[in-house]
């Protein structure tokens, strides 16, 4: 699949989706993309910026959501242009999917709306990428479901996105076989490695996480076989405003990334196995 001007796939150099959950001012918009533009270069990847104008899906109506949608895409905006790096936001069901459209690169559909029919189909008709996360209540083979439901208004430039499933009260667990399965649906394959160890809820008002699953979850992805890795990163995670817990430092992004792109490239060296089976 063309993605930004680079190839996604499995049989190509595994590409990064990072940035903060939110956008919280522009100054730390411009200054964490630029140290991820950066250290992408240095290590010849393809990076995706990513950061959401309103996080519609907070546990609490007092969470901070965001800037809104003007002042949010003002900002991705000017990182894009910038930066010169390509941008990634959610868009939600009451979103102006024409006005985000035009200025991002790749629309995001939240894993809770993946089943909304009208949503789908709507953020598909923009013309953009986009990628669909996976709801947390659905199976990996449902997701073909999903894709048809994109496909059929015309758009082939879909990905689809794992980010765990919940397991009991305010847990999710990340099934590795997900992502084997979610290769059925002739799309490039994205595993979301800090949402994948939120724990939904779970401080109450606002979620938890397990930060420090992170390395753990997105090592076992890419030795399983992904086309690309979600993760949500911050300068300060302690003080993010939205999923600091489950953020990676930005200051030790380089070297997680390092270590997986050695992984990334002996996995796909040889093809995958089971791919034969």
């Amino acid at each position: 699949m063309d993605l930004c001007g680079f190839r996604a796939g499995l049989d190509e150099r595994l590409f990064l989706i990072a940035g903060p959950c939110v956008v919280e001012s522009e100054q730390l918009a411009l200054d964490t993309a630029g140290a991820l533009k950066e250290l992408c270069e240095r290590l010849k990847v393809a990076l995706i910026y990513k950061s959401s104008f309103d996080k519609a899906n907070r546990s609490s109506h007092a969470s901070f959501r965001g800037p809104g949608i003007e002042e949010g895409l003002r900002v991705l905006e000017t990182v894009r242009r910038q930066i010169n790096i390509p941008v990634i936001t959610d868009v939600h069901e009451d979103t102006p999917l024409a006005e985000a459209a035009s200025v991002v690169d790749v629309l995001q559909t939240p894993a809770f709306l993946c089943r909304q029919t009208n949503f789908i189909q709507n953020v598909a008709r923009q013309g953009l990428p986009v990628n669909i996360k996976k709801g947390q209540f659905l199976a990996p083979w449902d997701m073909t479901n999903v894709v048809d439901k994109a496909r059929a208004v015309g758009n082939d430039a879909i990905m689809v996105c794992e980010r765990g499933v919940t397991f009991g009260y305010n847990n999710l667990v990340a099934d590795m076989r997900a992502l084997a399965v979610m290769r059925a649906t002739g799309c490039p394959v994205v595993f979301d490695a800090t949402h994948s160890v939120q724990l939904p809820g779970g401080q109450g008002q606002v979620s938890g996480g397990q930060r420090e699953f992170v390395p753990v979850l997105a090592r076992a992805a890419v030795a399983a076989g992904v086309a690309g890795l979600f993760m949500e990163t911050h300068p300060d995670p302690d003080r993010a405003l939205s999923d600091g817990p489950n953020a990676w430092p930005l200051g030790r992004m380089e070297n997680l990334l390092t270590t997986l792109l050695a992984l990334d490239e002996r996995v796909k060296a040889d093809g995958l196995v089971e791919a034969s089976l």
